[in-house]
C-alpha cells in the first residue's frame, strides 16, 4: 500500500516542499530510501524501525521504499524521521489519517523511544508551508514557539511518534501553539554605557556608527575598553523589527545557535568569535552549506577582537560581504546565499606590544616588527571600514572618577531619532547612509561649493581613495543627521574626516 505525506528542506535561508512516498509491500524485509538521502537521512531506518516498535505499534515484515521527491534535491539532516514512521503506519494500515489534514507538512526527528526530538530550520518550513498553501505543520513540541511565529498556519506540537499518529487518526485533540511568540524577548542582565569611564571620542563615534551603520576600527593600548565599548554598541541600535526579527531568527534557527523553546530574536546579535577562527566558521560553509559568524551576525555587529591576529585568509573572507551584504558558499553539493548586513567592529593594538605611543609605557617592538604588525590588515579591507578611532589609555583621574557618562538609554533616543531621518529620506529602515549606493551618495551628500573646494584639499593632501571618500561623505551625513542638520555642514565633513586622518591611515 502506498501512501504520501509531506514535508520541507531548508535551501539557503528558505525552504521548499519535499513529498515523502512510503510503500509498503510483499516479498523479502528491507528498508529502502531513495531520492539523495544524505547518511543522517539514511540512518533514520533504525531510528524510525525502533521508534515504532517503542512506540506499541508493529514494525511489520515486508519490503519498506520510501521516496523523497524532488529526487534532484539532496536531503539531509534527520527532520524526516517523524513523517517517514508517520507514512509507515499510514501505508501499514496501524492508523488512519482523519479527514481535513491531508495537506498538513511534518518535521521531527525521533529516539529510539519515539520520542520527537527538535530540528534545525522549523521557521523556515514553517514559512514554506504558508506559501506552499498547506493548513497546518506538526512539529516537535521544543520547536512550536519558533515555529508559531508564522501566521495564516496550524502549528501543531507533538513530544511522541505515538501522539502524533493518534491526533492524526482523530484519537486526540492538540490545540495549535499560539504566536504570543512576537512578543519581544527578554534579555538577561544589560550591559550600559553609562558603565564606561572617559572616552568621549570613542563613545562619539559609536553612536555615529550606530545611527548610520558604519563599520569601525578600534585602536588603543590593552585595557583601555575597546571590548567594552563594542559589547555595548547593541544597547544603543534600536530594536529589531518584526520582519528583521524573522530573517534573524531564521538564520539562527537554521544553524542550529537559537535556543530551544524561544520563539521571535528580538536582541540584536553580537558575535565575537576568536581569532583562531577558519574562513569556512565566519563565511559559512561545511559538507552541506550553513551560515557562518558573517550571517549569524546579520542585523547585528560583528566584532574582531585583537583583528591583526586572524589570518589573511580570514580577513579577506570579509571584504566581499562588507560591500555587497550577503555571502554565497557553493559547494560540490549545491550553493547557498546568505544575508550578511551588519557592523562590522574591529579592536587592535597600535604594535605587537601595544604600547606604542602610550604615554606611561614605553613601546619595545622595533620598526620592523611594527610594520609587519600593521600590514596584516590590507588597504582594501581598511578601506571598507568608515570610521579609525584611537581608543587611549585612561588617565588616572578618569579611571578613578565616581561619575558616570550618558547611560544607552539616552544615545539610543539620538540614534532612533537619526534613522527615522534615514528612513524618511531613502524609504526604508533597511537603508542606512552607511549602506547607500554611490546614486544615493550623490542625491543625499550634495555639498556647497565652500566646503567642496575644502574637501578637495582635504582629499589631495591625505590622497584618499574614491572608496574612502564616499566612506567620509557617508559618515558626514550621518553626523548632519543626528545633529538635525537638513543638508551637509562644515562642521559635519570636518569631523568625518577626522575619523580617517592621515596620521590614522599611516598608522594602519
Amino acid at each position: 500500500m502506498l501512501e504520501v505525506v509531506k514535508s520541507g528542506a531548508v535551501v539557503g535561508l528558505d525552504a521548499v516542499e519535499v513529498t515523502i512516498e512510503v510503500d509498503v509491500a510483499r516479498g523479502m524485509p528491507g528498508f529502502t530510501i531513495v531520492g539523495l538521502p544524505d547518511t543522517a537521512v539514511q540512518e533514520s531506518r533504525e531510528r524510525v524501525r525502533a521508534a515504532v516498535r517503542n512506540s506499541e505499534y508493529e514494525f511489520l515484515p515486508g519490503r519498506l521504499t520510501v521516496n523523497l521527491a524532488p529526487a534532484d534535491l539532496r536531503k539531509a539532516g534527520p527532520a524526516y524521521d517523524l513523517p517517514i514512521a508517520v507514512g509507515f503506519l499510514l501505508a501499514s494500515g496501524q492508523i488512519k489519517r482523519r479527514t481535513g489534514i491531508d495537506d498538513f507538512w511534518l518535521i521531527g526527528e525521533l529516539s529510539l523511544t519515539g520520542e520527537v526530538k527538535p530540528v534545525n530550520g522549523t521557521l523556515s518550513i514553517a514559512s514554506a508551508a504558508v506559501e506552499a498553501g498547506c493548513s497546518g505543520i506538526i512539529v516537535p513540541s521544543a520547536n512550536a514557539r519558533e515555529a508559531a511565529i508564522v501566521s495564516g498556519i496550524d502549528v501543531i506540537p507533538v513530544s511522541s511518534l505515538a501522539q502524533a499518529a493518534r491526533f492524526l487518526s482523530d484519537e486526540i485533540v492538540i490545540e495549535p501553539a499560539s504566536g504570543d511568540s512576537l512578543e519581544p524577548e527578554q534579555a538577561g542582565e544589560q550591559v550600559d554605557f553609562s558603565e564606561i569611564r572617559g572616552q568621549l571620542e570613542a563613545r562619539r563615534a559609536l553612536e555615529i556608527a550606530a545611527a548610520g551603520g558604519h563599520n569601525v576600527l578600534m585602536v588603543g593600548p590593552p585595557g583601555s575598553g575597546k571590548s567594552m565599548l563594542a559589547q555595548r554598541l547593541p544597547t544603543i541600535m534600536p530594536p529589531l523589527s518584526i520582519d528583521e526579527a524573522i530573517e534573524v531568527t531564521k538564520i539562527h534557527s537554521l544553524s542550529g545557535q537559537s535556543k530551544q523553546g524561544r520563539g521571535l530574536m528580538r536582541v540584536r546579535p553580537y558575535r565575537a568569535p576568536h581569532h583562531t577562527i577558519s574562513a569556512a566558521g565566519l563565511a559559512g560553509g561545511g559538507k552541506q552549506p550553513r551560515p557562518g559568524e558573517i550571517s549569524l551576525s546579520h542585523r547585528g555587529v560583528l566584532f574582531l577582537d585583537e583583528i591583526a591576529e586572524f589570518s589573511q585568509s580570514v580577513l579577506q573572507v570579509l571584504r566581499q560581504p562588507v560591500e555587497s551584504k550577503i555571502v554565497t558558499i557553493s559547494r560540490a553539493s549545491g550553493s547557498a546565499t546568505y544575508p550578511a548586513d551588519f557592523m562590522l567592529v574591529g579592536a587592535m593594538n597600535p604594535c605587537p606590544c601595544g604600547y606604542l605611543g602610550d604615554r606611561q609605557k614605553e613601546c619595545e617592538c622595533t620598526i620592523g616588527r611594527i610594520r609587519s604588525y600593521r600590514s596584516r590588515l590590507s588597504g582594501p579591507l581598511l578601506d571598507r571600514i568608515d570610521m579609525h578611532i584611537e581608543v587611549p589609555r585612561l588617565s588616572r583621574v578618569e579611571l578613578m572618577s565616581a561619575s558616570t557618562g550618558e547611560s544607552s538609554a539616552a544615545i539610543k533616543d539620538r540614534v532612533v531619532k537619526a534613522r527615522a531621518a534615514q528612513a524618511t529620506r531613502f524609504g526604508s529602515t533597511t537603508v542606512l547612509n552607511g549602506r547607500m549606493s554611490a546614486k544615493q551618495v550623490r542625491q543625499a551628500c550634495a555639498l556647497s561649493e565652500s566646503i567642496v573646494a575644502w574637501l578637495t584639499r582635504i582629499v589631495d593632501r591625505m590622497a584618499l581613495s574614491a572608496r574612502a571618500y564616499d566612506r567620509i561623505l557617508k559618515v558626514a551625513r550621518t553626523i548632519a543627521d543626528i545633529a538635525g542638520h537638513e543638508g551637509i555642514e562644515l562642521a559635519d565633513i570636518a569631523e568625518a574626516v577626522q575619523y580617517r586622518s592621515a596620521e590614522r591611515q599611516r598608522a594602519y
